[in-house]
């Protein structure tokens, strides 16, 4: 019996293997993405890495050289601002969305994932940490977001947290690590959900792009530590 995967699964495989490590910086933005290498790293063949490749150019994460391979995107202060600046506004828009339009289980959702997120997590390792913590953060801001109720706006919003998910990535090993940092996170976290649960659209729109906006100044002194714009 032949058990060897489908070429879709090894072609999905290779897109989330690559994408996590460049996002989590095992290449670095402007290096380039040798087949050879890949090959010998994912344990895969040519096919299905240059589907990932395809679709990560799709997210603008790598870039494609005619005729001499790809590369990782640059990364930049100037795509930095751009992209958080685009995140904040639509998130704005998606929140004023939800309080109009949210039921009793939204709220339940919202709740329920602020209180998974503020639980104290037992974790072996530091990177075991940012992952937990990191999905439950995704979790309760996508509990907030769903209840605006449009597929398509939240389509956008997923395309925009891919783009910036190597900015956050460099934010997340600043604040993750800190329990400091992390007991702010706590606080912003709670009176966010005061203020959603009161439906004060106003006051959630402007507490919510302040929240988005804050890793800026982090993320961009990071960058210009390790060298990387």
């Amino acid at each position: 019996m032949d058990t060897t995967p489908p070429r879709q699964n090894l072609g999905i495989s290779a897109y989330r293997w690559l994408k996590q490590d460049i996002i989590r910086g095992a290449f670095r933005p402007g290096e380039k993405l040798l087949m050879s290498r890949l090959k010998e790293r994912y344990d895969l063949g040519v096919g299905p890495l240059r589907e990932a490749l395809s679709q990560l150019v799709a997210e603008r994460l790598v870039v494609a050289i005619s005729q001499r391979g790809y590369r990782v995107a640059p990364m930049s202060l100037a795509e930095l601002a751009d992209l958080y600046d685009a995140r904040a506004e639509l998130e704005g828009l998606v929140l004023r969305l939800a309080i109009e339009r949210g039921d009793d289980s939204w709220e339940a959702g919202i709740l329920a994932r602020a209180h998974t997120l503020a639980k104290v997590m037992e974790v072996n390792t530091p990177d075991e940490l940012l992952d937990v913590w990191d999905a439950r953060h995704q979790a309760f801001h996508t509990a907030i977001a769903s209840g605006c109720r449009s597929p398509h706006l939240l389509q956008v919003r997923d395309g925009l947290f891919d783009q910036v998910e190597r900015y956050r990535h460099l934010w997340l090993r600043e604040t993750v690590l800190s329990e400091q940092a992390l007991a702010r996170k706590r606080e912003e976290h709670a009176a966010l959900v005061e203020v959603i649960l009161a439906r004060d659209a106003e006051r959630a729109t402007a507490m919510m792009r302040e929240h988005l906006m804050t890793p800026v100044p982090i993320i961009t002194e990071a960058l210009q530590r390790q060298g990387l714009a």
